[in-house]
């Protein structure tokens, strides 16, 4: 069922046509992500998909009595009461079910006459709000708000605090939280994983896989995008296309479409050129003018096929080293962070970074990994252990806080004054490579927007042919194309890279290693970012079984102990009990079996490209596979039930 639409809607500014002819549907629990470079109009279609703005021509529809929520990009929530008392406040329509029950249950209580109209009509009521009250989650609420609570980082010491005196990414988080506990029927995002930590941000997809609702994405994570959106609308050169898949699989088709266009332009470009040729050199020639003047009507009704809209806008980085460092580039043996004695963020630091390697730093928001880098860089004082630069190094750094550049100066003097000797044209030659063309040159960097000051930033970084890079989330406020750009360039430096970034799929492009920071010191991964989370994932269940095993094994020793004293008739039920656990168990296991061979074939019918056009088939495929998995998560939880409750007989 189509619960949002839009129909052929346009945007124009003072006669400028920003967008037209844009057509969206979203379906009901649909995952659909809106890509597109910044200023290509993605918040502009949001808010007129919320009603926020009116489109100058086309229509916005949708479902009768639509549930709908939307969070502009670093909204954050705005209010004086307590956190736990905002998120109370979406379920206050559960929490009034509640009262009026209570309000029942005592009328009911005073009524000594049972077969009497009006107790009969409270009873009935009764009945009704509690089958609503469950429905609605109302004797699980509490759990659920401190469930999403915590997977948003904030524990119960959070719960009693001022949302106003949050910092701004926690009022922002919040505000994510808030609308997750509302359940509308389509929750629209703009660029929510701003401010989340790579933790909540796995929490976050985790969650939103299992979301009853439908969901529009606005986002620059590509890692993020990949495992929770199942389409994409692709906003460029003010049209927009439709995908299905998740974002790596749209990449992969849309490089396929644009191959295919262009060679479908080609195709016809060569036979106009022919037929044009032949009609030059045959229109004048008595012989032959009815054949040139046949292939003159035959060019002049041609649909002529339009190139391959090639968007300009994309940044041409390069790094390069002029000098070649020593083989070992960074040692850190047993270093502490922290700005005092008393303030430490993290000790036992350990790293070595080798000659053309490239190595992600991670860890938790908090933990110290800006700290570190301005640690090694020395711009903060190590408070034990040793920092060690290798020979010949020189470094270059990206600081996320763009604090190295000077709001007074404008875009050429931060550039030129650093290269007194270099020619104007060279300087601007090379801020154009970087999209800084024309008048964009004499803006203050005061007046720069973040992406333009991250470019700015990347420029200078670019013209000092350092050795070794050290970047503190450098992909911050650049949007998705450049980001790839910025990969390119890193992966073809020839020089070394020490980073911090959580853009997950930045770190599996660039990242030959990964350096875990914790409190506690530091843990190397040889790989990249998959790697690391497939054995931190595998470190967690070990440890789980562990303590699952634990807890079994107790169970045993307990009941071996009761063993001694049941009765006869007591073994028999247990061996009863143990028998029915076992059924259960062969029963779950076959509903398994089953349950996954569907999911295989509704997977299958999904991407078979027969049925890439027929809507209506793709909708009722993906209900029966949501259906199908949710069965398939009861029937696995009841066998894991049964399993743990047999071994604890034996």
């Amino acid at each position: 069922m189509i619960i949002l639409q839009a129909s052929d809607v346009a945007r124009r500014f003072s006669g400028i046509t920003f967008f037209e002819n844009i057509s969206l549907q979203i379906q009901d629990k649909a995952r659909v992500a809106l890509v597109g470079r910044n200023g290509a109009g993605k918040s502009t279609l949001l808010k007129m998909l919320v009603g926020e703005e009116q489109p100058d021509e086309g229509v916005v529809s949708t479902k009768k009595g639509l549930r709908l929520a939307y969070l502009a990009q670093n909204a954050g929530l705005d209010s004086g009461r307590t956190v736990y008392a905002e998120m109370l406040d979406a379920f206050k329509t559960v929490i009034e079910m509640e009262a009026r029950m209570r309000t029942i249950e005592n009328k009911m209580a005073d009524t000594s006459d049972y077969q009497s109209e009006a107790y009969q009509n409270l009873l009935a009521e009764y009945d009704q709000l509690q089958y609503d009250f469950n429905q609605r989650n109302g004797y699980g609420y509490d759990a659920t708000i401190r469930a999403v609570l915590h997977g948003f980082g904030f524990d119960e010491s959070f719960y009693t605090q001022a949302v106003s005196s949050l910092s701004g990414g926690q009022r922002t988080r919040l505000a994510i939280a808030k609308q997750l506990l509302e359940t509308p029927d389509l929750l629209i995002l703009d660029e929510p994983t701003n401010h989340l930590d790579m933790q909540t941000l796995a929490w976050l997809e985790q969650y939103l896989q299992s979301y009853q609702g439908a969901l529009l994405i606005v986002s620059h994570d590509r890692y993020f995008l990949d495992r929770v959106v199942n389409e994409v609308y692709d906003m460029h050169s003010g049209e927009l296309d439709h995908y299905k898949g998740n974002y790596s699989q749209f990449m992969e088709q849309k490089a396929q479409k644009l191959s295919a266009e262009q060679r479908a332009f080609d195709k016809q470009q060569d036979e106009i050129a022919k037929l044009e040729d032949f009609v030059n050199r045959n229109i004048v020639r008595a012989s032959t003018t009815k054949r040139a003047q046949s292939r003159r009507k035959q060019l002049e009704r041609m649909e002529r096929i339009e190139a391959p809209k090639n968007e300009s806008g994309v940044a041409h980085i390069t790094f390069e080293a002029d000098t070649e460092s020593g083989k070992e580039v960074l040692q850190l043996a047993e270093v502490k962070i922290g700005y005092s004695p008393a303030e430490v963020l993290a000790q036992n630091v350990n790293i070595n970074v080798d000659k053309q390697h490239a190595v992600a730093l991670v860890g938790p928001n908090g933990v110290g990994k800006s700290t570190l880098i301005k640690t090694i860089l020395g711009q903060l004082p190590s408070l034990a252990g040793t920092i060690k630069l290798g020979a010949n190094v020189t470094v270059g750094y990206y600081d996320q806080e763009q604090a190295t550049l000077n709001p007074k100066k404008t875009v050429l003097d931060s550039v030129w004054d650093e290269h007194p000797l270099a020619p104007e044209k060279d300087i601007r030659s090379i801020l154009g490579s970087f999209l800084f063309t024309g008048e964009a040159v004499d803006k203050t960097v005061a007046a720069l927007s973040g992406g333009e000051r991250a470019r700015l930033l990347m420029t200078k970084l670019s013209m000092h042919h350092d050795n070794f890079l050290i970047l503190d989330e450098p992909t911050n406020h650049l949007d998705i194309d450049s980001r790839e750009v910025l990969e390119t360039a890193l992966n073809e430096y020839n020089g070394t890279i020490f980073f911090v970034s959580h853009d997950r799929y930045f770190i599996n492009a660039v990242a030959t290693e990964v350096v875990e920071l914790s409190a506690d010191g530091t843990r190397f991964f040889d790989g990249d970012y998959d790697y690391y989370l497939e054995k931190t994932q595998s470190e967690q269940v070990n440890k789980n079984r562990a303590k699952a095993s634990f807890e079994v094994e107790t169970k045993a020793a307990d009941l071996t102990v009761a063993k001694v004293e049941l009765s006869q008739t007591e073994l028999k039920e247990r061996q009863k009990e143990q028998r029915r656990l076992k059924r259960a168990i062969e029963s779950a296991e076959q509903d398994m079996e089953s349950y996954t061979e569907q999911i295989d074939q509704l997977n299958v019918a999904l991407n078979d490209p027969a049925n890439g056009t027929d809507l209506a088939k793709l909708t009722a495929l993906q209900n029966d596979l949501d259906e199908m998995q949710i069965k398939l998560s009861k029937i696995e939880g009841a066998w894991t039930e049964a399993s743990i409750a047999l071994e604890a007989f034996d």
